[in-house]
């Protein structure tokens, strides 16, 4: 069985184009958030804003699509992009040897606003940095020694170095063909409302470099600057084991 190469990230991390980076290559089966979909859509979803007329997806459920990431991996190499808010009570020992662990962070005020222009009526378990930092603690414990980490600043500033580090550091071929794209249907990573949140990636054409930009957390509601200032330590926590361009980690 290969382990599968799984990307924790929190939502609005520009996860999503990395994971699309990922299908260029062509030398994995890959899966774009198979837990979400179960937490948010599955027949009995744990995300906390569900009503009694969200939608229900018979036999999907977090225990299914394990399930089939192990069927999977035991044929293909496997990648998948997912957060660890969904599974956060399925993390036995057993679980986690399946994975082979890295993480995405980004700048929560960029992330919570760009969820709150979203879902004005976020909550607090949806933008998923304590659950990333607990899993990320609990590795570090385990293994003596922290998983890999990129920043989104940092990946978008320099894409192709920051993308040849991670492989590097998860045991796979650096292709630098697979950071480039033709802009189209994204049809793979749309089961969330056929895909409203990646109209960005659609218009793409690869991950090229951007200069890095900020983000003003006081032009949301008090409730929302709560929900960062509480996710601010997760962040900073996790970004000083961040790989860097200019060394292993940096702090």
């Amino acid at each position: 069985m290969h382990k599968v190469v799984v990307l924790w990230a929190v939502p609005r991390s520009t996860s999503t184009a990395f994971e699309w980076m990922m299908r260029q290559r062509g030398d994995m089966t890959c899966f774009h958030e198979p837990f979400g979909e179960a937490w948010y859509q599955g027949e009995d979803p744990l995300w906390p804003r569900a009503t009694p007329d969200s939608i229900r997806t018979p036999g999907l459920t977090l225990e299914t699509v394990l399930d089939k990431l192990k069927a999977t991996a035991d044929e293909t190499p496997v990648f998948s992009k997912d957060f660890p808010h969904y599974v956060d009570h399925m993390w036995t020992e057993e679980m986690l040897k399946l994975f082979t662990h890295s993480f995405l962070i980004r700048d929560p005020a960029k992330t919570i606003t760009s969820m709150f222009d979203k879902w004005p009526d976020l909550h607090p378990k949806e933008v998923g940095f304590a659950e990333q930092r607990a899993l990320f603690d609990r590795l570090c414990d385990r293994d003596g020694k922290a998983p890999p980490v990129i920043d989104s600043d940092d990946l978008l500033e320099e894409p192709a170095s920051v993308i040849e580090l991670w492989c590097e550091a998860v045991g796979i071929p650096f292709m630098p063909q697979a950071l480039s794209w033709e802009p189209g249907a994204r049809d793979e990573v749309s089961w969330w409302d056929g895909g409203s949140f990646h109209a960005n990636l659609r218009a793409s054409d690869g991950l090229k470099p951007q200069k890095r930009r900020y983000v003003d957390i006081n032009d949301v509601p008090d409730r929302v600057k709560g929900i960062y200032q509480d996710v601010l330590p997760h962040y900073r926590h996790l970004h000083a084991h961040r790989l860097s361009v200019g060394g292993a980690t940096s702090a």
